[in-house]
């Protein structure tokens, strides 16, 4: 049996790691993305405005390693949703919705009892890369 390639993801564009974890790992062409939450790369801080400022800038980080992957938000096939409050279960979709606009991923919605930093949102996600065509 030949050896899978595990090739760590790294970009500037996204927030660095708080702890011991990559921003993302891909193996083979199956690339999994560490919790983002809605922290501003350039200051390490958790962006101002609330559930909504900060799922935003956590699906920009996610957009920003996907990039880094060479794929999309297209790409994305299961998202894990962790919120410090599951009230904010529908401000959430109305910004994950502006990222993931059809065929949707597949998803889990949890409410947790903290997250780093007090972030209210955090979201990981699990992305294939390569074309993908929609069966009908």
């Amino acid at each position: 049996m030949s050896a899978l390639i595990r090739r760590v993801i790294n970009t500037v564009k996204a927030p660095a790691p708080i702890g011991p974890y990559s921003q993302a790992v891909l193996v083979d062409r199956t690339l999994y993305i560490s919790g983002q939450v809605g922290m501003d790369p350039a200051s390490g801080q958790l962006v101002e405005g609330g559930v909504q400022a900060q799922t935003r800038q956590s699906l920009v980080n996610m957009g920003e390693i996907l990039k880094a992957s060479g794929c999309s938000y297209d790409n994305v096939v299961k998202t894990t949703v962790l919120l410090a409050s599951i009230d904010d279960f529908t401000a959430v979709n109305d910004i994950y919705t502006q990222f993931f606009t059809s065929n949707y991923p597949a998803r889990a919605a949890y409410q947790v009892s903290a997250l780093p930093k007090g972030a209210l949102v955090e979201i990981e996600a699990v992305a294939a890369l390569g074309p993908l065509t929609n069966a009908l």
